[in-house]
Parts: C-alpha cells; sequence; structure tokens
C-alpha cells in the first residue's frame, strides 16, 4: 500500500511524505543569580530543558513558577525536574512547583531526580502539602489526592544514566563539597554536573561545582556548556555588606567555600577550551547582582583561555 502510495506521488510530480523532522532541544536559563542573596534584577538559579514533548526543569530556585509563567510554560508541560544539589538556592522554588501542580489538579506524578538527601526534602514538603489537601476548597465531604501519590524521586551519586521521553541524561559527582571520597559525609551529601543528549543537541550543566577534571571529561564535545561563575573578590564584598557580623569562623569558612567550590572566570575558560565544547553560556553570577562592567570583565576572563562563543546569560535567555 505504500509503495503504491509513492508511486502514486510521484506519476503526479509530488515530493513523497516524509516524517516530521524532530525539534531541537533548547535551553532556557529561568534565573540567572547565584545565591542565596536575593537579586533585583536577577531570579534564583533554575533552567528549562525544552523538548519536543514537554520541558524539564534543571534545579528549581525561589521564583521558579514565576519564571515559567513569564515563559509562557504552564505547570503540566513540565515532565520532570533534575536536581544538582540541595542548597536552598537552587531548590527553593520547588515547595511552590508541587504545591501550585496539585492546587490546579495536575496529579500526574513528577519524576524528581536529584542527589542523596533528596527523597528526604520532597518528603518534607509532602508533609508540609497535607493541611491544604485535605482541607481542599473547604467544601464537606470532598475526597482529597494524597500528594505523595503526584511525585516519583530517584536518588543518584554520580555516573548514573537514565531516559526520561527523548531525554538521554546522566551525571557526575563535581566539587561543590570536600568531602573526604569514601567517607560517611562524601556518600550522603553530593552535587552533581547533568549532562542531557536530545532533539540532536548536547547540553552539559556544571551545576555548582570548584575546578574538576571529572566534569571537564564529562563535557567533552558538548554543543552547549552551561556554567556557573564567580568574581572571589566582589562576593567576598556582598558577603561583607549582606553579613557584616559574620563571626570569624563562619567568614573564614565562607571564603574557604567560594574559592574552592566555585569557578572563577580563568578556570571556566580553560575547562570550556580543555572539554572542545562549542559554546559557553554563563549563569549563576556571584554576585548575584553584577555590575555590566563586571559582566564584561568576566567575559574577558574566559575569552583568555576559550576562543569560542561566549554568553552572559540573562533569565529568560533561550539558546
Amino acid at each position: 500500500m505504500r509503495h503504491a502510495l509513492l508511486t502514486a506521488l510521484l506519476l503526479l510530480g509530488a515530493a513523497p511524505v516524509s516524517a516530521a523532522p524532530v525539534p531541537a532541544a533548547q535551553w532556557i536559563t529561568l534565573g540567572t543569580a547565584g545565591g542565596p542573596v536575593a537579586s533585583p534584577t536577577r531570579s534564583q538559579p533554575a533552567n528549562l530543558l525544552v523538548t519536543g514533548e514537554g520541558v524539564y526543569l534543571v534545579d528549581c530556585g525561589d521564583g521558579c513558577v514565576e519564571q515559567l509563567a513569564k515563559a509562557h510554560i504552564p505547570l503540566d508541560r513540565v515532565k520532570g525536574l533534575f536536581i544538582s544539589h540541595l542548597h536552598y538556592d537552587h531548590v527553593g522554588g520547588v515547595s511552590a512547583l508541587l504545591g501550585l501542580r496539585y492546587q490546579t489538579s495536575t496529579y500526574a506524578p513528577l519524576p524528581i531526580y536529584g542527589p542523596p538527601g533528596t527523597k528526604a526534602m520532597v518528603d518534607g514538603l509532602l508533609a508540609a502539602m497535607m493541611p491544604f489537601a485535605m482541607s481542599g476548597y473547604g467544601i464537606p465531604g470532598t475526597p482529597h489526592v494524597d500528594p505523595a501519590s503526584t511525585v516519583s524521586v530517584t536518588e543518584l551519586s554520580g555516573g548514573d544514566h537514565l531516559t526520561l521521553g527523548s531525554v538521554a541524561a546522566s551525571t557526575v559527582q563535581n566539587t561543590h563539597y570536600s568531602f573526604a571520597p569514601g567517607s560517611e559525609d562524601d556518600r550522603r551529601f553530593r552535587s552533581l554536573a547533568w549532562r542531557f543528549e536530545t532533539g540532536g543537541r548536547s547540553f552539559v550543566f556544571t551545576g555548582d561545582t570548584g575546578p574538576s577534571e571529572a566534569v571537564t571529561r564529562f563535557a567533552q564535545g558538548a554543543d552547549v556548556l552551561v556554567s556557573e561563575i564567580i568574581d572571589l573578590d566582589a562576593t567576598l564584598a556582598m558577603v561583607n555588606r549582606e553579613n557584616p557580623h559574620l563571626d570569624a569562623q563562619k567568614r573564614d569558612g565562607m571564603i574557604e567555600h567560594l574559592s574552592r567550590h566555585h569557578l572563577p572566570a580563568a578556570e571556566v575558560g580553560k575547562m570550556a577550551a580543555a572539554a572542545g565544547v562549542k559554546h559557553v553560556v554563563l549563569t549563576h553570577f556571584a554576585p548575584s547582582d553584577p555590575s555590566a562592567a563586571l559582566v564584561e570583565h568576566l567575559r574577558q576572563g574566559i575569552a583568555v583561555h576559550y576562543k569560542g562563543a561566549i554568553t552572559m546569560a540573562h533569565d529568560l535567555d533561550s539558546f
């Protein structure tokens, strides 16, 4: 039958029917501030992977639902959530995501993938949803759906591979934490970088990380590397302004964290060059509300080492 149809089309001078092309995937930077200090111009860390069958969140900082609305994405289009690590600036919006899905009767289970501890976090949020679930809109006798039935959680440790719809995702442990390898703390607390292959494109998301050979290998040949970035001096100045009475021990710990567990411009450039990526997209700016001059300074610092395309992202940019 199909052969006869093709023959008829050719005799009539028409082109044969072909399958619709698979749309290219896109990445949207929903929130580009580095937390936890709120910014008046940038939302907290969140990203969106857009595919033909739906969209997937990659981290979900505070304000994520509002950013989805600005991107004209209804909640029922979100088919999954990938989490890099459990710092509040990256997961502060999960409560709103789950609660507002529930309140708008979107009960299809939302797959959530994240590092160890993700299930405990989600279980706490589900418990917090129960008063609304049981009271509903105040109509006596109305049955309620168990909030726990609206999510499924899978915890990952790095080196994982999974498929969700048309998305092939993988993880690697990065260096946002410096617990001794093999220790109990290392087992319990991990920070992940993610790689996504879909729609003929590859995206690597560093998450929050310090310099990491593992992430560099992980990013080999990617179409887009979405990386965090920090200016240490400007970020320390922000910390001093926000916490002028921070005690010396906590200040020393903050300095060690910022200097070891994040990426200055030069390190971003070196990693991108070594990985041979096609395009570097910078997000998670630290400080969280950088001046235009500082953003350009950071771009130039990357360009010393990496000669490919560089974009200093804003909220709701698309790649």
